[in-house]
């Protein structure tokens, strides 16, 4: 897990990664990358087996991964965004499927926002000059792979960083991802050159990681130039023979940077509380509006508009994930995680800004 000012985000992370291992050989590195926030502090306390490397300044996403995976000693990696919530089966699952193939490259699955709907960049496709005209110019059917349904499982081009399973060698064979990116077009990038050096990367919908998005960069102007200026490295080194193509995808990424229309989500202001859990410190209670209907199990009657708590002292994690993806078909809904043993309460209701967290 790389991770740099997302402290809560990391906390909830690594309690559902340490659930995730409990049976398999694994070991969890959290590499920094010059938080000013107390995260580091955090590991130390709460997370003693984790190997934490502190990196003195933010070396950038593909650098930062690269020394956590140096130190790594497993068959398999997998490289983690700290503001993900995976599944107690999450890695069995995967695990047991990368067994059974031939020639893998990246496995990747599929991921849900705060508010439980898929996020597409799970499964895409190479973003050839043409196919990136179009994404940046606002049609980006070509850009994911919608040939591939949601829950299925199939081959891919492209996976997404913030969750990617691979074998150590294979990762090392393609020396790893490429430092020339900061931050965005690394996993297009890795996962290009592990296609170009004969390997398979497999999308395995049966699988479901929440990826809140949003935590470790704002989508403001600052993104919207990284991340087109990391599709310009994209294109120069690998589509670097097409100097036409080139010239236009450049001028397409300067009019796309400058046309970027700024969003805001929408706040919604939730009647409904639903708490699941045994009970609720009455602190919590204090920072939340009435009315309060707590339930130990899971309803899936539950109205629209309806903020929900989950308790993860008496829930699952994957209980907790197919049911935001269930409800996340209602209107207005709005979901919140209670970690183990912790006084807060974190979720993310858009790509866009930060998520929330309320302390109590």
């Amino acid at each position: 897990m790389l991770n740099y000012n997302v402290r809560y985000f990391l906390e909830l992370c690594l309690k559902s990664a340490e659930g995730a291992i409990k049976n398999i050989e694994a070991e969890i590195i959290v590499v920094d990358n010059n938080s000013p926030d107390d995260s580091c502090a955090m590991v130390k306390q709460l997370f003693p087996t984790v190997q934490l490397i502190e990196n003195k300044e933010n070396l950038g996403f593909s650098k930062g991964n690269n020394i956590g995976v140096t130190e790594a000693k497993g068959e398999y990696i997998c490289i983690l965004n700290p503001d993900t919530v995976v599944a107690e089966d999450t890695f069995n699952k995967l695990i047991e499927f990368a067994g059974e193939q031939q020639n893998l490259g990246i496995v990747g699955c599929q991921l849900i926002d705060g508010k439980g709907k898929f996020l597409p960049e799970s499964k895409r496709n190479i973003p050839k000059p043409e196919i990136a005209l179009k994404k940046l110019l606002g049609n980006d059917k070509a850009y994911y792979a919608n040939q591939l349904k949601v829950d299925a499982i199939g081959e891919v081009k492209v996976l997404v960083g913030a969750f990617m399973l691979i074998k150590r060698d294979v990762y090392n064979v393609v020396g790893g991802f490429d430092e020339d990116y900061f931050m965005y077009g690394e996993d297009i990038d890795l996962s290009y050159k592990i296609l170009k050096a004969g390997y398979n990367n497999m999308y395995y919908g049966k699988a479901t990681v929440v990826h809140f998005k949003g935590e470790s960069t704002l989508r403001d102007a600052n993104y919207a130039k990284r991340f087109y200026g990391a599709m310009q490295i994209f294109y120069k080194k690998h589509f670097k023979q097409n100097i036409l193509f080139n010239a236009i995808v450049w001028l397409a990424i300067k009019s796309a940077y400058k046309l970027r229309k700024s969003s805001n989500p929408t706040k919604v202001t939730s009647r409904n509380i639903l708490i699941y859990s045994n009970e609720i410190e009455e602190s919590l209670k204090q920072q939340l509006s009435q009315p309060i209907a707590i339930r130990a199990e899971i309803k899936n009657n539950i109205p629209n508009n309806t903020l929900v708590i989950y308790d993860l002292d008496i829930l699952k994690t994957q209980d907790v994930i197919e049911d935001m993806k269930k409800k996340s078909k209602q209107e207005n809904m709005v979901f919140r995680f209670l970690p183990k043993n912790s006084k807060f309460i974190l979720g993310s209701d858009s790509a866009i800004n930060r998520g929330e967290v309320v302390n109590f």
